[in-house]
């Protein structure tokens, strides 16, 4: 697919409608990623609310340290920075504002995406998009927490099969599932909206309205899963998550399973 328009600002700021996130806004050309690039401005005293986008990565990650990746001109990668009312105990209910505001830009499309744990969003079980939460604190306070998002636009399915191998086929792009392309700046001012309004109900309510948000959407729940970390590899079947965002699995062996950090991969 050809490289489409280039990301504007004058766009985004066009069609943003936010108090805070986006106040401050970069976009570069290409970067190593967004969340290094906002991890290091945070550190010297950025505000929150402060947006990093970016045309392409050039060492874009996902969870667990997978690269991501991140041709130029058809996606978007961003990052956002936050610094008020986070506790470390409740950063994995903090991280679920990205793919719920991820799924609410998909579906003002039309589309009907749903979320895998952690924070995969998905459009008829193949992945469009994911994020990557980072954070600084000391003991129990935050410093600052980075929400990172790479949402697959109108990368085609040639591309993702040729970088990803046997795993393009379990990924696609807004563009594909709607047949036709997204405009971008449009798309980050949508993303960047949602994600305040969710901000928001995060610091007037809790966690507890972002947790059932999230339950709602969920694909997982109910399905075989096999889960794998360097220390073992085990089966069974998901059964949503608890108050802190983790993933609860029963084992084959019939025990009860948090997982934290673990690779999850569905068996059916």
């Amino acid at each position: 697919m050809p490289v489409l328009e280039r990301l504007s600002m004058q766009i985004i700021r066009r069609w943003l409608d936010t108090r805070t996130v986006g106040k401050h806004l970069y976009v570069f050309d290409e970067i190593e990623s967004t969340n290094t690039a906002l991890s290091a401005l945070a550190r010297e005293g950025a505000e929150e609310g402060t947006v990093v986008l970016a045309e392409s990565q050039s060492r874009g990650r996902g969870r667990l340290g997978q690269p991501w990746f991140s041709p130029a001109g058809v996606n978007l990668y961003a990052s956002v920075l936050f610094r008020k009312g986070i506790s470390v105990g409740e950063i994995g209910p903090f991280s679920f504002l990205a793919s719920l505001a991820v799924t609410d830009a998909i579906k003002d499309l039309g589309l009907t995406p749903a979320i895998k744990w952690p924070n995969d969003v998905l459009i008829e079980r193949k992945k469009v998009a994911g994020a990557l939460t980072e954070l600084a604190s000391r003991g129990a306070a935050v410093d600052y927490v980075v929400l990172g998002v790479g949402v697959n636009l109108n990368v085609d399915a040639a591309q993702l099969h040729a970088a990803l191998g046997p795993a393009g086929a379990a990924a696609t792009s807004v563009a594909a599932a709607l047949g036709r392309p997204v405009d971008r700046s449009v798309f980050a001012a949508a993303y960047l909206g949602r994600l305040e309004a969710w901000l928001l109900r995060y610091r007037s309510s809790g966690p507890a309205p972002i947790i059932a948000a999230w339950r709602e959407r969920d694909i997982l729940t109910g399905r075989r899963v096999e889960l794998r970390s360097p220390a073992e590899t085990l089966s069974g079947r998901a059964i949503g998550i608890d108050e802190q965002g983790r993933l609860l699995v029963r084992t084959a062996q019939g025990q009860r399973r948090v997982i934290v950090t673990e690779e999850i991969r569905v068996l059916d």
